[in-house]
């Protein structure tokens, strides 16, 4: 790394004390300690605000914990949105772009561990830090701060939202007489307050026990969803199922392309699950990592890809086009289908939902108490971190009641996010590690940043384009 790009992260801590305390992370030391399991990231005498904070108060995790915490937070919902994009894409395009997706999801995820410790003595335990050390104060706060926060408060209000409405599906499937005794929002309120709840786990390490039970429930619903198809084929119609893709405009196909980039999630918090794992000088943290990285995907791409691939096969055409809510798949199912399979589907999915949603508060916990652990120069209590989580609970609950549609807003909400993921990463690689200008992995990395830049504009464009064409029928606080 060379002197001046050195430089520029140490004057960090010099920049960051005139400014305001929000999501600034452990100031950086100029003669950094060595890193230990129990190191700070680089504490430099002042306070230990690392050992505060519930992302890094715990540095006690391993590959295991790792894997399960990669797997809760990178497989989820968004996955039965993929047959949908194969019905509007075909069979050949449709594997393309999956592949593509996948490998290039990879490859930032691997940019993102080698950059965990790229300063020696320091550790970047949160996308944001990485961020500003990467583009500068300004411009790293410009470019992180609202699809980090994004991301973490929108993914856990559109997890109330789906979890919800699952909630009051599975008691529409029970009900003798197609009643619910609850409505939407009463389901809502139950799923937030058993989030808020599940939210209280001191740190992020803690929560390894929900993160193992959300990702065997992940993986359990994700098996059903093909398993059913399977299972009732001689039932089926086979030569009524079709594959060709009739609409091919563009904002169709790109909204198709955007559903399979959406699917591809978590990058948001490769950094801080890395930062609970220990690290030294022999068994850096990133070898644990990347096996932790290596064992959770190849159970993510087993569920994406066979998901895409035999529902698409089992119903082809047939198959909403906005893909959507598991009772979209649950309706096409053929009519003999027990009420027993529809409620392990709907229960497995609330479980993952539940258990997806304290990990990906986390970055919104993380930053709420280092603004009052900054201010107030203390470690927060226990009933003062309740109260936070409880408030950014209560947040999220509100946006989901209020805006209620936006999953049917899946691309263009998630466009925004596509950075974090495709194209971020890829300059964060060549500001920190400055590789030789115009040397492959300089190329390398210029090409797929820019790429991912212009297909999240792309993306933006063509939901922009089909929901002016197809309208939204948005229903404010009324879900």
């Amino acid at each position: 790394m060379s002197k001046k790009a050195l430089a520029k992260l140490f004057d960090l801590e010099s920049q960051e004390s005139c400014g305001s305390p929000l999501f600034m992370s452990q100031p950086l030391s100029k003669n950094p300690p060595t890193i230990s399991g129990d190191s700070n990231g680089g504490d430099g005498g002042g306070i230990p605000i690392e050992e505060w904070l519930p992302i890094t108060e715990s540095r006690k995790g391993n590959v295991y914990t790792a894997t399960f915490h990669l797997l809760c937070s990178g497989l989820g919902f968004q996955v039965l949105l993929l047959p949908a994009a194969f019905a509007a894409l075909g069979w050949v395009w449709g594997m393309i772009i999956l592949t593509v997706g996948f490998v290039w999801k990879l490859y930032t995820m691997w940019l993102l561990v080698q950059l965990h410790e790229a300063v020696h003595g320091t550790r970047f335990s949160r996308y944001l830090r990485l961020a500003i050390a990467s583009f500068g104060v300004k411009l790293g706060k410009l470019l992180g701060i609202f699809p980090v926060m994004y991301l973490s408060g929108g993914a856990c209000s559109i997890l109330v939202i789906t979890g919800g409405k699952s909630i009051k599906q599975l008691l529409h499937i029970m009900s003798e007489d197609d009643t619910v005794p609850l409505t939407t929002l009463h389901c809502f309120l139950i799923f937030s307050c058993l989030a808020v709840v599940m939210s209280q786990f001191p740190n992020l390490n803690s929560l390894f026990g929900l993160s193992f039970i959300g990702g065997v429930m992940a993986v359990a619903y994700s098996s059903a969803i093909w398993i059913l198809p399977l299972t009732s084929g001689p039932q089926r119609n086979q030569n009524s199922v079709t594959y060709a893709t009739t609409d091919t405009s563009f904002d169709n196909i790109f909204n198709a392309i955007g559903l399979i980039a959406i699917a591809f999630r978590g990058n948001n918090l490769v950094l801080e699950i890395q930062g609970t794992l220990p690290s030294d000088s022999k068994n850096p943290s990133s070898k644990t990592m990347w096996r932790a990285v290596v064992i959770s995907h190849v159970l993510i791409a087993s569920c994406m890809f066979i998901v895409a691939i035999v529902v698409y096969w089992a119903y082809g055409d047939k198959i909403p086009a906005s893909g959507g809510p598991i009772g979209n798949y649950l309706s096409i199912y053929e009519q003999d289908y027990s009420k027993r399979a529809a409620c392990f589907i709907h229960l497995t999915f609330i479980f993952n939902c539940l258990c997806s949603y304290p990990i990906n508060l986390m970055p919104a916990c993380d930053n709420a108490e280092m603004v009052y652990t900054t201010k107030r120069q203390k470690p927060c209590s226990i009933f003062v971190r309740m109260m936070l989580r409880a408030f950014l609970g209560l947040v999220c609950f509100f946006v989901a009641v209020g805006f209620s549609f936006l999953p049917y807003l899946a691309v263009l909400i998630g466009a925004i996010g596509l950075l974090v993921t495709f194209t971020y990463p890829c300059f964060m690689w060549i500001s920190i590690k400055q590789p030789q200008r115009k040397s492959s992995m300089w190329l390398l990395n210029v090409l797929v940043g820019c790429l991912g830049a212009s297909l999240s504009v792309l993306l933006v464009v063509a939901s922009a384009l089909r929901l002016a064409d197809k309208g939204l029928h948005a229903n404010f606080f009324k879900p």
